[in-house]
């Protein structure tokens, strides 16, 4: 199937998550025509167990329009949301599909098979087998497909082993003995869930939890430190204070030297659980402080080598987190993978988010190599998103007037298409 420029869009942003709706609310907001791709709230909703609640605080749970009208509180507000409470996962996804419905409606649903680089921008396959070209694309595709497997388990038959993401829910393992590995937020929750779903689990480290907030007693016995600590909290609480305040920065952190940079976002996203599961644990016996040395299938059950002992159970559950490695992104063509310089397996960006391919840009996850740990949350959003406008504006004035008339335009409307909260 052949492309022209009337299958074509100005920009095209690969996912609809927080990041993807975002990025789509500021271009349109500032006249860029722009296409959404994917389903809105995709991996929240399919990835991620029921019964979850965001670890994030309130304050940097927004998704970012230009305006500021589509706030999470504006929602709480026509929802009846109690912003006093913990977010339930499910409160979150229908937080963003609203935020879509108001500032991006006109989504294409469809998943981007391939992004290849084309004459002029770029060539996008869709599952359809449709095919159109964009002048530039974001890429917003969160975690999906980016979830880390020790080798331990590379062989060993996923009946057996899963990660936390292929999981929505965890009634089956019901009278189960299943071992959790990992000691983060989604290791911990999973494990809770796990032991309020009826299941025997386990959670098995290489060291103790960390618990973020815990200590409440102790801290209500000291008044004046607790007024200290919440005065001195970042708006985001991502690392430790005051790695904090710098992490608000993406921009600033961007300047820093490599080395430093990644030492600065290992130290900010050590793996912590919040302080509020800890009270969910009574159920779950926590193994830490041992190497898992080995993993074997016998009789249909899991054999886990623990520092010389042995631990068998029924299935284990991956609470691993994620690893971003573009490689694994399927969506990119080996041709522009090639062209994307990288680190790490993360493309190295320059200002605007922009990857050493013009005009090719990645947001979220992709981004913690470059700009710091905040793009690793909800809260890296709104600076992506402006970075990501700023850039694409910049790049329509600087063409000759004749050019910019010539792009087509047929999917979304350049005015900005804000519907007051309902």
């Amino acid at each position: 199937m052949t492309t022209n420029r009337a299958n074509s869009c100005e920009t095209a942003v690969i996912g609809a998550g927080p990041y993807g709706l975002s990025v789509a609310a500021h271009l349109k907001a500032a006249g860029v025509a722009t296409q959404v791709f994917g389903e809105p709230m995709a991996f929240w909703r399919h990835n991620m167990p029921d019964g979850m609640m965001l670890r994030s605080p309130w304050r940097a749970t927004h998704l970012s329009d230009p305006r500021g009208t589509l706030s999470l509180d504006a929602y709480a507000a026509a929802h009846g949301v109690d912003s006093s409470k913990l977010l339930p996962l499910k409160q979150f996804v229908g937080y963003g599909e609203w935020f879509q419905a108001h500032a991006v409606p006109e989504i294409d649903r469809r998943a981007v098979r391939q992004i290849d680089g084309a004459d002029t921008g770029f060539r996008l396959t869709l599952a359809d087998g449709e095919m159109l070209t964009a002048d530039r694309v974001v890429v917003a595709t969160g975690f999906n497909g980016q979830e880390y497997r020790p080798p331990a388990f590379a062989d060993l038959p996923a009946t057996l082993v899963s990660h936390s993401c292929e999981h929505t829910a965890f009634d089956k393992f019901r009278g189960k003995r299943v071992a959790v590995i990992g000691r983060g937020q989604s290791a911990c929750e999973s494990a809770a869930l796990l032991a309020e779903a009826g299941a025997e689990a386990e959670l098995i480290s290489h060291g103790d939890i960390r618990w973020l907030g815990a200590d409440r007693s102790a801290v209500a016995r000291r008044r004046a430190a607790q007024r200290l600590r919440e005065l001195l909290k970042s708006p985001s609480e991502v690392g430790p204070f005051p790695l904090s305040w710098l992490a608000e920065a993406p921009q600033l952190v961007r300047l820093l030297p490599a080395a430093l940079r990644d030492e600065f976002a290992r130290r900010c996203l050590k793996p912590a659980a919040a302080g509020w599961l800890k009270a969910r644990f009574a159920g779950v016996t926590c193994t830490s402080a041992h190497a898992i040395t080995g993993a074997r299938v016998q009789s249909d059950r899991v054999v886990l080598e623990l520092d010389g002992s042995a631990r068998t159970f029924d299935h284990v559950l991956l609470g691993t987190g994620y690893r971003i490695d573009l490689e694994r992104l399927a969506v990119l063509s080996p041709r522009l993978l090639q062209k994307i310089v990288r680190a790490d397996g993360s493309p190295l960006l320059r200002a605007g988010f922009e990857s050493s391919v013009p005009n090719l840009h990645f947001v979220g996850s992709y981004a913690v190599k470059s700009f710091g740990p905040l793009l690793r949350f909800i809260a890296g959003a709104p600076c992506a998103a402006r970075a990501v406008t700023a850039a694409a504006c910049r790049d329509v004035a600087s063409r000759p007037a004749a050019a910019r008339h010539k792009t087509a335009r047929p999917f979304a409307a350049a005015a900005p298409n804000f519907s007051p909260p309902q």
